[in-house]
């Protein structure tokens, strides 16, 4: 039981409660307990989010992918993290990705209602989702900025930081490098030129088909570095 209330503590909107104020809200509220075995559909692109899911053990896969199937990207999730927290609340309320079990997975679900009522009990809960969101809405702001200056290597990165969660990992982007020349309107050359350069410093690794991310924190500290 410690160990279950150690890794809901370590999910980022517990983070920085007592376990015996965490005692309280599990025996007030409805913490549904949810198993999956590896390769079962947790959740699929576009179900409606009702309950924020929190992985408390295992790996789980993510995958987002446009219409037309072209560009995909893919990433995994580690307890303890939260799965798209940021489409729980606001206009658009469905997930944006498949999560597919890579390993045993454990997962706690928490009904709107309920999460709404824990948030507004205690001031901790409140600013860990705030915080959350005010990141994220940041980064809109300063990904917004990269594509104005003119930096190829900052529009990939954002690109690729917009479309996965923090702690991402085997973060891969699937598509053909003539459709990314259409997406960023640059030349063959150009984009070459930019993913070297992202693989030299040991951002990225590529091919003709994917871009594998080696370090994504390296990524977003070139988004978000000076252009002086």
């Amino acid at each position: 039981m410690d160990s279950m209330y150690e890794t809901l503590m370590g999910l980022p909107l517990f983070a920085g409660t007592s376990h015996q104020k965490l005692s309280v809200i599990i025996g007030k509220y409805r913490f549904h307990f949810l198993k999956f075995a590896p390769g079962e559909t947790i959740i699929s692109e576009g179900d409606p989010c009702t309950h924020l899911k929190c992985i408390i053990g295992g790996y789980v896969g993510l995958t987002i992918s446009n219409a037309t199937k072209r560009f995909k990207i893919s990433q995994t999730l580690e307890a303890p993290d939260v799965i798209s927290p940021d489409f729980f609340f606001g206009k658009t309320t469905h997930y944006p990705a498949t999560a597919t079990a890579l390993t045993d997975v454990g997962i706690v679900q928490i009904d709107k209602a309920d999460y709404m009522n824990i948030i507004t009990s205690d001031p901790i809960f409140l600013f860990n989702y705030l915080n959350l969101l005010s990141m994220n809405a940041q980064l809109s702001v300063e990904g917004v900025l990269a594509l104005t200056s003119g930096s190829l290597e900052k529009r990939i990165c954002y690109w690729i930081i917009a479309l996965t969660q923090n702690n991402g990992k085997n973060i891969t982007l699937e598509c053909r490098h003539k459709d990314m020349y259409t997406v960023f309107g640059v030349q063959r050359q150009s984009l070459l030129s930019a993913l070297d350069h992202l693989r030299s410093i040991g951002a990225i690794e590529y091919d003709n088909t994917e871009i594998r991310v080696t370090d994504r924190k390296l990524l977003m500290e070139i988004l978000t570095e000076s252009s002086d």
